[in-house]
C-alpha cells in the first residue's frame, strides 16, 4: 500500500472517529501529495523519498510554527501544531538514535573519502539521501560537522 493509499485510509478513520488535530494533519499530508504528483513536470508519481522528504517539510514547517507560537505565548496553538507532528511522524520510518547515526555518518565519512570540514558538502550530499526520513537534517548536520572537525 502506498503512503497516499495509506493516508486516505486513515483520513476516513480520523473523520469516523472525529480525531480533528489527526485529521488535519492528514489532510495536510494527502494536499502535499497530491501537489506534488500533479506539479509542472512532475511524471505523476512520486518516489519514496520524495514522500518522506514531503513528510519531514510537513513536520519541520509545524515544529517551526509551534516554536513562533510559544514564543508569543499561544500555548493553545503550540499545542495544535504539536498535536500534529505526532500524527504526521507516524509516517517516518523508525527514527535513529544518536549512536546509530554517529556510526552510519562514520561509515559515509569513510566512504566519500572526507577529510575535513571542507568535505561537509561531499558528506552531506551521500547522509541526506542515504539516510533520508530516518533523521532530521539539522541533526545529521550538526553530528556531521562535529565528527569532521575531530578528524
Amino acid at each position: 500500500m502506498s503512503l497516499f493509499e495509506k493516508v486516505t485510509e486513515d483520513l476516513k478513520a480520523a473523520m469516523l472517529a472525529k480525531e480533528k488535530d489527526k485529521l488535519e494533519a492528514l489532510r495536510a499530508i494527502k494536499t502535499a501529495l497530491i501537489h506534488a504528483k500533479t506539479e509542472k513536470g512532475s511524471s505523476g508519481e512520486l518516489t519514496t523519498e520524495a514522500e518522506l522528504a514531503i513528510i519531514q517539510k510537513l513536520i519541520k514547517q509545524r515544529k517551526d510554527s509551534a516554536q513562533i507560537f510559544i514564543s508569543q505565548g499561544r500555548e493553545d496553538l503550540h499545542n495544535k501544531e504539536i498535536a500534529e507532528v505526532k500524527a504526521i511522524e507516524k509516517y517516518l520510518p523508525a527514527q535513529l538514535d544518536e549512536k546509530e547515526l554517529t556510526e552510519k555518518l562514520k561509515d559515509i565519512i569513510k566512504k566519500v573519502n572526507a577529510t575535513s570540514s571542507k568535505d561537509m558538502g561531499k558528506v552531506m550530499g551521500t547522509a541526506t539521501k542515504e539516510l533520508a526520513g530516518k533523521a532530521e537534517n539539522k541533526i545529521i548536520a550538526e553530528t556531521v560537522r562535529k565528527l569532521l572537525n575531530n578528524l
